[in-house]
């Protein structure tokens, strides 16, 4: 059954895979055996790169900001990942971020900003690796939801908006590209011990609430994320099309 989840000789991109949920996304991957790509916006990856590296797997990273991203520059993305790798089997869209603001103040700057990294770039960057996945027939694409892919969470409007419309998205393309070999698949982690929760974490009012909701009682690290990601590039996920695992300590069974 563990050759099941090998990823021996496989070609992965993660985005945002400098930090944080990414960070343990790519680092599991490689430990299956997978060379890894990584995209990153403000934090410097050579300490991932360095841990990548001594799995004895190949890693490369490149500087990306998918905040006003188009067709070139995802196909640029993928290109690299492909030519640094010798190839590309694997795509985890996990580069995401957040605002929280009243939804009655928040600017339609600051909407769309939301909305081109958790959207726009998840369809541009699965867009260009699909159609080489297509082509070779055989590829895995994971999509990085949230639990508020199902809620509608608390002052972040654009957030919310943006989770569910990806869970969408992974539907669509799993309807194209699946009789061509190509899974297309969702995870909704929970709260996690990331940057982006840091604020909440911070709030001793805010981070109980979210605690007593828990039913596991505690926030997740990113590496126990990593095991869906693995899980879903790998062959023991073979028949898993349009899927959406959820690891979120219980939250959404509350």
């Amino acid at each position: 059954m563990t050759n099941l989840f090998d990823l021996t000789g496989r070609k992965a991109l993660v985005t945002g895979g400098a930090t944080g949920i990414g960070e343990g996304i790519a680092l599991a991957l490689a430990s299956a055996g997978a060379d890894v790509a990584l995209t990153y916006r403000s934090h410097a990856p050579e300490d991932t790169i360095a841990k990548i590296e001594a799995t004895g797997r190949k890693a490369a990273a490149v500087r990306a900001d998918f905040t006003d991203i188009d067709e070139d520059a995802a196909a640029n993305v993928v290109n690299f990942a492909a030519d640094a790798l010798g190839g590309l089997d694997i795509l985890v869209n996990n580069a995401g971020i957040i605002h929280r603001e009243d939804s009655r103040d928040m600017s339609l700057a600051d909407w769309r900003r939301v909305l081109s990294v958790n959207l726009d770039s998840v369809w541009l960057l699965s867009q260009a690796a699909g159609k080489r996945m297509v082509a070779q027939g055989s590829g895995k694409i994971l999509i990085v939801s949230s639990v508020l892919g199902s809620q509608g969470g608390l002052r972040v409007p654009g957030y919310a908006s943006s989770k569910h419309a990806i869970l969408g998205l992974t539907k669509a393309l799993c309807n194209e590209w699946a009789p061509h070999g190509v899974n297309v698949n969702a995870i909704a982690p929970g709260y996690t011990a990331t940057d982006n929760t840091q604020a909440l974490r911070d709030d001793p009012e805010r981070s109980k609430a979210l605690l007593d909701r828990i039913p596991a009682g505690r926030f997740a690290e990113p590496a126990e994320i990593a095991g869906a990601a693995v899980f879903l590039a790998s062959d023991a996920a073979a028949y898993c099309h349009g899927s959406c695992v959820t690891v979120d300590g219980g939250w959404l069974a509350r």
